[in-house]
């Protein structure tokens, strides 16, 4: 089965499967005290700068929670765009873990700015409400859009200017970077954000992702928070091994640009379809747009892809790593059936 359904139904890249494969041929020591998680860590480092403290965990909703608390405490408040992962997709796990109240702000594109948190900046030192305490926006953003450095940025010297702390859930960091042509690091760290979560699950590993901090005050309680979160791993090698070849000669990119090609090449296709409206700008691996209710009652036949507003027949499309010309070709043809 092919999927356009969420780059999280890929595969697994060979190179990461052979990195899992030769981690498993022996004994190591539990809990982080292996060789691979060494390597991981020094190479985290190396990507994202001298500040960064990477902590290592099973999966993005962990890592969001774990993040967050590190951050927050539960007389705070977190704030984000009412279409994030943490407010609309995750089951309420960092609200509940957190303890803080999650404030969702309507966004036309899914994409936070300063405009649009600083109304929410207020009742400071005021026992009877939530302290605002932490922001926190997707790259990518749920809605496919992309945040330039510039306007991570503009957000950070907001909120770090009433001792707030900007979290970045980068489940899909790598497809911004191939869009923007940056790296890493200047779309995180340098640009003013001071906790992420860093993932690799939909971009060709198997599973993993990583905490990663760029202040000191927190660091040491992420340890803690993510021992009471299940998020560590005691065989932890196996999530650490796939992170050597990810970053190693820049493998992230690589699979993120394919992604960013594929669904280009799939936009164009759709564009030339006077019945189908984007609703967002194509920036990403993600394609929002309508189509007649019937065409896509027809497309869901073939393929597995997911409604995003079904009352307007608005359907969300997402190419990956491993997506193929070949794949491209045989949707084109299906909608080309269907809709003429």
């Amino acid at each position: 089965m092919r999927s356009f359904a969420s780059d999280n139904n890929s595969g697994v890249h060979p190179l990461i499967m052979e990195a899992l494969i030769k981690a498993d041929r022996d004994h190591a020591v539990g809990y982080g005290d292996d060789p691979w998680t060494e390597v991981a860590v020094g190479m985290l480092k190396q990507v994202f700068g001298p500040d960064a403290s990477p902590f290592i965990v099973f999966n993005g909703t962990g890592a969001n929670s774990v993040a967050l608390q590190a951050v927050t405490r539960p007389f705070n408040s977190i704030l984000c765009a009412e279409t994030a992962h943490i407010y609309v997709d995750e089951c309420g796990a960092p609200a509940r873990m957190s303890g803080c109240a999650v404030v969702a702000i309507p966004t036309p594109d899914g994409k936070l700015t300063p405009e649009l948190i600083q109304p929410r900046l207020h009742n400071f030192g005021v026992c009877h409400h939530s302290q605002p305490k932490a922001v926190y926006i997707s790259q990518v953003s749920e809605l496919g859009t992309v945040y330039t450095a510039e306007e991570v940025r503009a957000i950070a010297d907001l909120v770090h200017q009433y001792g707030m702390y900007l979290h970045i859930d980068c489940a899909r960091i790598a497809n911004a970077c191939a869009r923007l042509d940056c790296s890493l690091k200047e779309i995180t760290g340098d640009a003013g954000a001071d906790i992420i979560s860093f993932g690799g699950t939909k971009n060709g590993m198997m599973m993993g992702e990583a905490v990663i901090s760029f202040r000191p005050e927190v660091c040491e309680q992420i340890v803690y928070f993510r021992k009471q979160s299940a998020q560590l791993a005691s065989k932890m090698r196996y999530l650490s091994a796939q992170f050597v070849p990810y970053l190693e000669n820049d493998l992230w990119l690589e699979n993120a640009r394919n992604a960013n090609d594929k669904a280009a090449r799939l936009a164009g296709i759709l564009s030339k379809h006077s019945s189908i409206r984007f609703t967002q700008k194509p920036e990403s691996n993600q394609l929002f747009f309508t189509m007649p209710a019937e065409a896509a009652r027809r497309l869901a036949e073939k393929y597995f892809f997911y409604y995003w507003n079904e009352s307007i027949s608005e359907v969300r499309l997402v190419t990956s790593w491993d997506t193929t010309d070949d794949d491209i070709d045989k949707i084109a043809e299906a909608l080309e059936e269907i809709l003429h």
